[in-house]
C-alpha cells in the first residue's frame, strides 16, 4: 500500500525555481511518521515539485492546506478522484470548514492527526473509509512523532529544520485560528524526544514553530538547560511575556538563540483590547526590543493592517516606529478574516466579508470591508510599508551598529527585500491587479501570516 500526503502551493509558489520556500510541510512530515512501517509514503511539496497525475501509483491521497490554499487543495482533490483515487483532506480549514471540503473529499479529518490518522488508515484497508474523522480528546504530546524527514530534500528550503515541542495558545486572539485548531492550553512534548530530535539534525540551525517557545516557563527553563551543550543556533517565536521572565530571554540567548518573532500587531491599545491580544500592551514594546536587544537577540514583528480603529495614518505611524525602536525585520499583513476565528464570525455576522475565493486569504488582500479606510487605501498602505521597510535606507536604519552582533538579520532582510521587490514589481500600478497577485508574505512565510512562521497563527 502507498500513500501520496501533498501540501499545495499557494499563489505562485513552485514557478520561480530561483526562490526557495522558507520550510518544508513539518505536518505532512509527521502525518508520514504516523503512518505504518509497512505503507510506503511520498511527500509531495507543490512549493518544490508539481504534482504528476499521469504517474502515481498511490492508492490514497492525502491533502493538508491553510485557508490560502484551500482552492488549490480542491483542485487537486478532484482531479485525484476524476482518476479514481481516494482522497483525505485536513488541516486547519478543513477543521474549520469540514462540510466544505467532504464536497471535494472521500474522508476529512478534524483535526490533530495523532489517533486520528492510523484509525483511517486501518479502516480503509478493510474498505471501511469514514467520511469524518474527529474526536474531543486532544492528543498526548507524547505521543508526537519524530517527522519524516528522509522524504523530503533539505536542500530545496531555506530552513529545513524545523522543531515543534510544544502546542496550543491559551489566548485566543480574534484573528489567530492556534486555539480553536490546537486548544487553548500549552501541550508540552517530552524533552527527551525533543533534544534526541534536534541531535539527530545536520547542520547547526533549528528553527522553533512553537507559537510561544516561553509559553509554559518551567518547561523553557529545562528545555534551554538541556540545549546549550548542543551548540546548536537557534530561531523561534515569543510573546510579549518574555518581560515577565527575563532570566528565560538570557536562557535563551545562552543555548543559541540569534532570533525571535514576536507578534506585536498594532500600536493601539484599544485595537489591541478589542481582538483579545491582551498580552500586548502599547509601553511594553521598546522594553521588549530592548530586553532582546541587550541579551543579543533580534526580534521580527508582525504587524496588521485594517482593523476597525485604524486609519489612513495607521501605515506611517507604524513603520515609524519600526525604524525608530530598531526592530530588525518587520512582517506586515492585512487583517483576514479566517474561518475558525471569532474574527471571522463578527464579520460574518455584520455582513462585511465582500470575498470568498480562499486563494486570497493570504495577508495581502482585502477580502472585508474595513471600517474607516477603503479597501484600495489598505492595499496601498501595505505596500508603501513594505516598500519603505525593505528600502535600503531603513535596513541601514533598523540593523545599524547591530549588523555586526546580528549579521543573520542583514541576510533576513535581503531575502525579503527580494520578494517585496518581486511582489511590488507583480503588482504594477493598478488596486485591482493586486487581486491576481500572491503575497510576499507566502513566499517568506511558506503561506502564514500573522505574527507567526506557520500559517493562520497569531
Amino acid at each position: 500500500m502507498k500513500v501520496m500526503l501533498v501540501a499545495p502551493r499557494i499563489g505562485e509558489q513552485g514557478s520561480d525555481s530561483s526562490v526557495k520556500p522558507l520550510f518544508p510541510p513539518l505536518s505532512l512530515m509527521t502525518v508520514a511518521a504516523l503512518t505504518p512501517q509497512d505503507v510506503e509514503v511520498e511527500i509531495v511539496d507543490e512549493a518544490v515539485r508539481p504534482v504528476d497525475f499521469n504517474n502515481t501509483d498511490a492508492d490514497i491521497v492525502g491533502i493538508t492546506a491553510t485557508t490560502a490554499a484551500a482552492d488549490r487543495a480542491y483542485e487537486l482533490a478532484d482531479r485525484f478522484r476524476e482518476l479514481g483515487k481516494p482522497v483525505v483532506i485536513g488541516g486547519v480549514h478543513a477543521t474549520a470548514l469540514p462540510n466544505e471540503a467532504a464536497m471535494h473529499a472521500d474522508s476529512v479529518v478534524i483535526g490533530e492527526a495523532e489517533g486520528k490518522w492510523q484509525t483511517l488508515i486501518d479502516d480503509f484497508r478493510r474498505g471501511k473509509l469514514q467520511k469524518f474523522y474527529a474526536t474531543n480528546v486532544r492528543p498526548d504530546p507524547k505521543d508526537i512523532p519524530i517527522p519524516r524527514r528522509d522524504l523530503i530534500d533539505p536542500q530545496n528550503y531555506v530552513f529545513a529544520n524545523t522543531v515543534q515541542t510544544a502546542r496550543g495558545c491559551p489566548y485566543n486572539c480574534a484573528f489567530c485560528s492556534v486555539t480553536s485548531f490546537f486548544g487553548g492550553t500549552y501541550r508540552t512534548r517530552p524533552i527527551e524526544s525533543v533534544l534526541q530530535e534536534i541531535k539527530d539534525l545536520p547542520g547547526s540551525l533549528v528553527l522553533f514553530v512553537d507559537d510561544n517557545i516561553i509559553g509554559h516557563p518551567k518547561y523553557s527553563r529545562e528545555l534551554f538547560n538541556l540545549l546549550r551543550p548542543l551548540g546548536k543556533r537557534w530561531i523561534g517565536q515569543a510573546s510579549l511575556t518574555l518581560l515577565k521572565n527575563p532570566d528565560l530571554v538570557r536562557m535563551a540567548a545562552d543555548c543559541g538563540c540569534v532570533g525571535l518573532f514576536v507578534g506585536m500587531e498594532s500600536l493601539s491599545d484599544e485595537t489591541l483590547a478589542h481582538v483579545g491580544k491582551k498580552i500586548n500592551k502599547r509601553q511594553d514594546y521598546e522594553r521588549a526590543i530592548e530586553v532582546l536587544h541587550n541579551a543579543g537577540i533580534a526580534i521580527v514583528a508582525s504587524f496588521v493592517f485594517g482593523f476597525d480603529e485604524d486609519s489612513e495614518d495607521v501605515f506611517e505611524k507604524t513603520v515609524d516606529f519600526i525604524e525608530r525602536s530598531g526592530i530588525d525585520a518587520a512582517q506586515l499583513s492585512i487583517l483576514t478574516p479566517f474561518p475558525g476565528t471569532r474574527l471571522y464570525d463578527e464579520l460574518s455576522s455584520q455582513g462585511r466579508i465582500v470575498e470568498t475565493r480562499w486563494s486570497f486569504y493570504d495577508g495581502s488582500h482585502v477580502v472585508y470591508k474595513p471600517a474607516r479606510l477603503s479597501p484600495e487605501a489598505l492595499l496601498e498602505g501595505l505596500r508603501w510599508a513594505y516598500k519603505r521597510i525593505y528600502s535600503y535606507k531603513s535596513i541601514i536604519r533598523r540593523l545599524g551598529p547591530s549588523l555586526a552582533s546580528r549579521p543573520i538579520m542583514w541576510f533576513a532582510n535581503m531575502a525579503y527585500r527580494s520578494r517585496v521587490k518581486q511582489w511590488l514589481d507583480r503588482l504594477g500600478t493598478k488596486w485591482v491587479d493586486a487581486q491576481n497577485i500572491a503575497s510576499p508574505n507566502i513566499d517568506i512565510l511558506g503561506g502564514g501570516v500573522y505574527g507567526s512562521f506557520d500559517p493562520q497563527k497569531g
